[in-house]
């Protein structure tokens, strides 16, 4: 018997019921499509298809989940054991009927494992649906074939392209599974659905032979047309949804098994595609990112049963809606009774606008609201054993108000700064327990942004960087460590985007050149579009130096919010070019002596903005800041919404040739990191094994 063979003899299990078959896949954690799963499955319908007494059966899993999805581990990799696709011919062509029994979730193969069989059944905590979208992927066994056949296809497009999984009340109702069992009962469910099969006595249902929702829409092209169109703006610079598209029409069109080749051939494209390269890199990047190496495996997270925020505006309110989402009781601290006023009267109207979009209900906006004791003065937090202070970004405040903690917080309290550019050893210094001083930044806005780093301050305890780590779950956002070091890791890695477009504005690529250079890449909007969207005197505020930002705000020229920044806007903040700020970059580039030089074509102006941001990706990287590149894309990716399908920075330049980065620094007058030159050097890379 093989390793593989022997593993799955305790993977899937079998059992007669009277004269129903039950297999049982039992194989931790998700139950995925691994090697040891399709043994088991070729297995135990092998036994049920030779035993007479077996009239139908029902394929159910042990543990928290149906069979969840592919073994992503598994890609690109030679295969071993039975190919998935036999599986699913033997379940699916075989002559009694199959029920899927479901709880937990039936992702991606899972789901499509769920199509295979004749019939499906769930319990209504499970969710179902095929998300490989998010992997740059799309169905590859057969799901952009079969699911059109029962849904339909608008039905399909919306829920393969979307990728969200799909509750099983919503589930039944669309279709998707055929019955809903009893939480706690599904065996036993399931087993009776499969016996009221059998009596009745029909001819077996096969997914793959039902035409009725497919027909409507067969040669009808313009359907397909119309829902790109409908969705440009969301599937901008992806490869996926195009493809999705395709093999939806496939469906609807050619006979099952054309469709099924025409899937294979559209999964191929995606599979070899660098879109679809780096989105799996970030899926995994992105899991890997809480990880931090030197952290010992028995740190243990400190309990968290209250939390308190210092600061009620824009990013107070956003981080303490963050605690509210979660349960968490929260005092909210101002200087003021105005200001805290203004405070809860923001947080009250996001949480209404939210129940306004039937995403809560009015139950839950006063559930939530009810966790907030506001509170005037620092003294109010002395019972709270978590306490964020989201001030004004100068460090004379901030090591005041921790001095202040360090007095009031009861011992064993954390204390965390939102700083997002600021020395967190110089405020940890301010107190007598440095070791309980950790940063937490959150991205504006706190409540919406996925991205909280987490800054490990030179003395933060490995109890208190656990306790972060596990919050940063309990509250649904994804962690990236890092060390201290100004600006930490997106905001200092991006900011030279910023300091190299205000210079080339000068040299004569326009801010529309520049802007829509950095959009066609993928970013939602260049870099001048932003600044006129937060505001020049926003982005300005603070300079002592002459800046191009603060000539144009010395004209009155604030952004949209003035009518005109860069660009000029109308009465519904469209945009256009602007004469004014023409004159106004040349005077400034006469000033500093800068001569025009003429644009750039698009692929010089996106190099001229973001091998800078590579660069300063590696010198993070070499003086230990971040723990590894990834979590550098993932910084990016979340923080600033680098697009995805380009992997982040430092993907997006091992995909570009970290050669040809080094020669464009260079040719910049930019000098190379060390990191970033040995890699290139050796052959190496940032991102790839």
């Amino acid at each position: 018997m093989t390793d593989s063979a022997a593993a799955s003899h305790s993977v899937g299990t079998t059992e007669v019921v009277g004269n129903i078959g039950v297999l049982t896949i039992d194989y931790p954690p998700v139950n995925a499509l691994s090697v040891h799963t399709r043994i088991a499955l070729d297995s135990g319908f092998r036994e049920f298809a030779a035993d007479p007494q077996v009239k139908a059966i029902v394929l159910i899993c042990a543990g928290r989940t149906f069979i969840a999805g592919a073994d992503i581990s598994e890609f690109g990799k030679a295969l071993e054991g039975p190919n998935l696709q036999d599986v699913f011919d033997s379940i699916e062509c075989g002559t009694k009927p199959v029920i899927a029994a479901i709880h937990g979730t039936a992702l991606g193969g899972g789901y499509e494992l769920a199509l295979i069989c004749h019939h499906r059944i769930a319990v209504p905590s499970a969710k179902v649906g095929l998300p490989e979208v998010a992997l740059g992927l799309l169905p590859g066994a057969g799901g952009t074939q079969r699911l059109p056949r029962i849904v339909g296809v608008p039905a399909a497009l919306d829920l393969i392209t979307g990728g969200a999984p799909v509750p099983a009340r919503k589930a039944l109702e669309l279709g998707m599974i055929d019955a809903l069992a009893d939480e706690g009962t599904l065996r036993e469910d399931a087993i009776a659905f499969a016996e009221r099969i059998v009596s009745e006595g029909g001819p077996l249902l096969r997914v793959r032979d039902r035409q009725d929702k497919v027909e409507p829409y067969r040669g009808k092209g313009e359907i397909y047309a119309e829902y790109l169109k409908k969705n440009a703006r969301a599937f901008r610079g992806f490869k996926a949804p195009f493809n999705i598209v395709k093999a939806i029409e496939a469906a609807a069109e050619l006979p099952f098994e054309q469709g099924m080749e025409r899937e294979r051939e559209l999964f191929g494209e995606l599979m070899a595609s660098t879109e679809s390269a780096a989105q799996r890199y970030y899926f995994f990047a992105e899991r890997e990112a809480a990880k931090v190496p030197d952290l010992p495996r028995d740190a243990q997270a400190l309990p968290i049963r209250s939390v308190g925020v210092i600061g009620a505006g824009t990013m107070g309110g956003g981080i303490t809606m963050n605690f509210l989402n979660a349960g968490l009781p929260v005092t909210l601290v101002e200087m003021n009774q105005a200001a805290l006023d203004r405070g809860l009267g923001v947080i009250r109207r996001n949480y209404e606008a939210s129940a306004a979009k039937g995403r809560m209900t009015t139950e839950q906006v006063d559930q939530r609201m009810a966790l907030i004791s506001p509170a005037l003065g620092l003294d109010a937090l002395a019972a709270a054993d978590l306490v964020i202070e989201a001030v004004f970004e100068e460090m004379g405040v901030k090591q005041d108000i921790f001095a202040q903690l360090d007095r009031i917080a009861k011992p064993g309290a954390i204390l965390a700064s939102n700083t997002s550019f600021l020395d967190l050893d110089a405020i940890a210094a301010a107190t007598n327990r440095p070791e309980s001083v950790i940063g937490l930044h959150f991205f504006s806005p706190a409540n919406v942004m996925r991205l909280l780093e987490i800054v490990r301050g030179a003395k933060t305890a490995d109890a208190v960087l656990a306790t972060a780590l596990k919050l940063a779950k309990t509250i649904a956002k994804v962690p990236v460590v890092s060390r201290v070091g100004h600006g930490f890791i997106a905001n200092r890695v991006m900011s030279p985007r910023s300091q190299q477009a205000m210079e080339l504005v000068l040299q004569g690529p326009t801010p529309q050149d520049i802007d829509r250079a950095i959009y066609d890449y993928g970013f939602a909007m260049g870099p001048f579009a932003m600044g006129d969207l937060v505001g020049l005197d926003v982005i300005g505020r603070g300079s002592n130096e002459r800046t191009l930002s603060g000539d144009l705000v010395k004209l009155g020229r604030l952004g949209q919010k003035q009518g005109g920044g860069f660009y000029d806007y109308d009465e519904k903040r469209q945009p256009s070019p602007s004469p004014v700020a023409a004159q106004v970059i040349a005077d400034f580039a006469a000033a500093r002596g800068v001569a025009n030089r003429g644009t750039l074509s698009a692929e010089a102006i996106v190099a001229r903005l973001l091998y800078p941001v590579v660069n300063e990706g590696a010198k993070v990287l070499q003086e230990g800041i971040a723990i590894r590149a990834s979590d550098i894309d993932v910084a990016c990716i979340l923080g600033y919404n680098w697009p995805v399908y380009t992997g982040g920075p430092m993907f997006w330049a091992d995909t570009v040739g970290l050669t040809k980065v080094v020669d464009g620094l260079r040719a910049m007058g930019i000098e190379p990191a060390a990191l970033l030159v040995e890699n290139a050097a050796s052959g190496g890379s940032f991102t790839r094994n």
